[in-house]
């Protein structure tokens, strides 16, 4: 009991061997916080990314395109009706519409432009909205449209829903290398740091190395040291981050890049772990570093 304790008190009088601030950290303790400020943004959009993809992916998947071809003396109008009429009586199918042909121009314009679009022969389309729980196959709505003798072609979306996808797989992957290259060069800052620490340090290094005192012992200063450093930087890079998701996501709701990137309030969990991990980062590089230059005698 009174030996654990003893140890404790020891440990708390030796961690007055290192300041509790220190002017030359305070840049130190500035890069850590921007690159965990650019970590959690990147994190943040890649799960708002990620949620845009899903959702343009379910949208696309729960609507299929239908151009009919009208046949004989019948209008375009009279074909779509038509088949808009064997489409709803498939199983599967939630909603089916004849789009009147001004509302087929406007599908049209954002592509070809105003200058020849009347000049163009104007398709005649059924929007079909799929039931989400049994949606119907493409082969069963051409089987029902040939059944009942209807000239038509059937796009289900499928190269715009596997050019998201691999989108989002894209966004994924770059993530991944931000976080990587984030957190090596946060390591690589706080090797650096504690080298420059240890032999601005030298002198009491070696005073406590002649008093007997380990390795271990030393580099545990720096370790806890500099995790707690790591610690405030990664808590206040996590923060403004936060901020800004806030601004965004209050201020900009009606823009276009807030549509692309839906921001979620359960989003900011994900940046709970960051000042921990940073820490644990900072922890571990500090000791090693330590252990390292004290093994080559600083």
């Amino acid at each position: 009991m009174i030996g654990p304790l003893v140890t404790h008190l020891r440990a708390m009088r030796a961690n007055r061997l290192l300041p509790q601030q220190d002017q030359r950290e305070i840049a130190l303790h500035y890069v850590i916080g921007v690159l965990c400020f650019l970590a959690c943004m990147a994190a943040l959009v890649v799960m708002a990314s990620d949620r845009a993809a899903h959702g343009w992916s379910r949208d696309i998947r729960a609507e299929v395109t239908v151009q009919v071809r009208p046949t004989g003396l019948e209008s375009g109008s009279v074909a779509a009706a038509k088949a808009a009429e064997v489409l709803a009586g498939v199983k599967g199918v939630g909603q089916v519409t004849a789009l009147e042909p001004e509302k087929a121009k406007e599908l049209i314009k954002p592509w070809l432009g105003d200058a020849i679009i009347d000049d163009l022969p104007i398709p005649n389309l059924v929007e079909v909205t799929l039931d989400p729980r049994h949606p119907a196959t493409p082969k069963a709505m051409m089987e029902a449209l040939e059944n009942a003798e209807i000239d038509a072609s059937l796009d289900d979306h499928s190269t715009w829903l596997k050019d998201i996808e691999q989108s989002a797989m894209i966004m994924r992957l770059i993530a991944l290398s931000i976080f990587l290259i984030i957190f090596s060069a946060t390591a690589a800052v706080i090797g650096f740091a504690t080298r420059a620490g240890l032999t601005a340090r030298a002198n009491i290094v070696e005073v406590l190395s002649l008093c007997g005192a380990s390795d271990i012992f030393i580099a545990e200063r720096f370790q806890w040291r500099f995790a707690r450093m790591t610690f405030e930087s990664g808590l206040l890079g996590a923060t403004i981050a936060s901020g800004a998701m806030a601004i965004i996501k209050t201020t900009g709701s009606s823009q276009s890049f807030a549509i692309a990137l839906p921001f979620s309030w359960l989003d900011l969990l994900i940046l709970i772990p960051c000042p921990f991990l940073v820490a644990l980062i900072g922890a571990i590089t500090a000791r090693m570093v330590t252990l390292r230059l004290l093994a080559n005698n600083v």
